[in-house]
């Protein structure tokens, strides 16, 4: 059941500046840590080779700093390269270096953007917290199966929206305060069975190699040879709806095809040896809220905590994967993928899309505001519209107009389904690769199989 497991996102954790995971990309950079870290220093042009080992470069420093944007990222891939072939018709190739460097879009966020308030963060979680309540005694008073299913679709819903402030607190924005970033990260990622540093540091490792085609954490696309090793039975569940939409629970567990390890495991790839006590205090804090629902499903039924919890769980997970993979897949173009001396940390972020989820933009924090997120995790949520609009000068077309939702985003499902149909693989070889379709998985699309 694993083998078939995606990526999760995110929705995967944040970029720890010091310690560098056993499958970064700063293996053999030094640089030196600030004591404090406040905002994202400007970018050198320096570049980020790539390395398969672990680093001890960072190692034995205090997990409390560490935050998901990178120390030291190269701003533009080298000149000369050869032109890429997926051109729109105005000749725009979106797999070629732009011409703009990350340090032009941070000059043009308004400072204030990069401040952090944690009274305005507290305030979200407090908001939250009270919703989640409500919508919890208001089912079970009312007890009823007309109410049930609004309750699961609503309650699912908060969830994710929990996730996304615990989210926050991974990536220090958050907060200033270390201290309370984990608490609160704690919390808020027990509450909903995430273990809370686990998953920071694997979804750092996604925002350290977004774009890459085997360094990337999240929704990373299989190569031709491991997709082809597959048995048909383990693409269809990849491929077909609804199963890829829950396969986060199995993400922890076991991560996707091709990689190894779990989030729950001090001893996994995904962790370096200084990193095993936030893994067992994340483990330690999963699990006690697995013995809290075993505890209270003796004291109200297990049925009533089916359905007070259970069942909005699975919406949330399903939320979680449709937001994180449609952050990187289902544009009407096609989208690059790099490999190699082509990768480059901005490059990689520019392939990252935002979505418009209508009345839901408020309610799970302007998640769907993401390329700027991606760019510079740092900046609180409250902050990403505006930042977005400044920086939509400098992206140009490099910037992917979301399409506008209506009150509900079922426009995005058409996305989904599409690019499930046709964005199967990427090919062994090649710096900048697009994916590709298998015609025979449905007998569909055969056109595309070579596009």
């Amino acid at each position: 059941m694993a083998t078939w497991v995606l990526s999760e996102c995110g929705v995967k954790p944040l970029l720890r500046i010091y310690p560098q995971p056993r499958t970064g990309m700063l293996s053999n950079s030094k640089p030196s840590i600030p004591s404090s870290i406040r905002t994202l220093p400007v970018c050198k042009s320096s570049k980020l080779g790539f390395s398969l080992s672990s680093s001890s470069g960072f190692r034995g420093q205090n997990w409390k700093l560490n935050v998901s944007a990178p120390l030291r990222v190269s701003d533009v891939g080298e000149e000369g390269h050869e032109k890429r072939q997926v051109e729109d018709e105005s000749g725009f190739d979106p797999g070629a270096p732009p011409p703009f460097k990350l340090a032009d879009i941070r000059a043009a966020i308004p400072k204030h953007c990069w401040i952090k308030d944690p009274w305005r963060s507290m305030s979200y979680v407090l908001r939250d917290v009270v919703v989640v309540f409500g919508l919890a005694a208001v089912a079970a008073y009312f007890n009823n199966w007309a109410v049930w299913p609004l309750y699961w679709i609503a309650q699912g819903t908060m969830f994710w929206a929990l996730f996304v402030l615990g989210h926050d607190c991974g990536h220090g924005s958050f907060s200033n305060s270390a201290n309370l970033n984990s608490v609160m990260g704690h919390i808020l990622h027990s509450s909903i069975l995430v273990p809370y540093h686990g998953w920071r540091i694997s979804h750092r490792t996604h925002h350290q190699n977004h774009g890459h085609v085997e360094n990337d954490e999240s929704w990373h696309p299989l190569s031709e040879k491991i997709y082809k090793s597959l048995d048909k039975a383990t693409k269809m569940l990849r491929f077909t709806l609804p199963f890829p939409m829950l396969a986060y629970p199995f993400y922890l567990w076991s991560r996707s095809p091709g990689k190894k390890g779990s989030h729950f495991d001090p001893s996994s790839d995904l962790f370096v040896a200084s990193e095993r006590n936030d893994i067992i205090t994340s483990t330690a804090c999963w699990t006690a809220m697995v013995a809290l629902l075993g505890g209270l499903s003796f004291v109200m039924g297990p049925v009533q905590i089916l359905k007070l919890y259970v069942v909005p769980y699975w919406i949330f997970v399903m939320w979680l994967d449709l937001v994180t993979y449609l952050h990187h897949h289902g544009h009407e173009d096609k989208l690059p993928w790099y490999r190699g001396k082509e990768w480059s940390y901005l490059r990689g972020g520019l392939t990252t899309l935002d979505r418009d989820y209508g009345w839901l933009n408020n309610i799970h924090h302007d998640i769907g505001t993401h390329v700027i997120h991606h760019l510079f995790p740092q900046i609180p949520h409250y902050h990403l519209v505006e930042a977005t609009e400044a920086a939509r000068p400098v992206f140009g077309k490099y910037y992917r107009e979301p399409k506008k939702s209506g009150p509900f985003p079922f426009h995005l499902l058409g996305s989904l389904i599409t690019s499930m149909k046709k964005d199967h693989y990427v090919n062994d070889s090649g710096d900048v690769v697009y994916y590709q379709t298998d015609p025979k998985l449905y007998g569909r699309f055969p056109s595309d199989s070579s596009t």
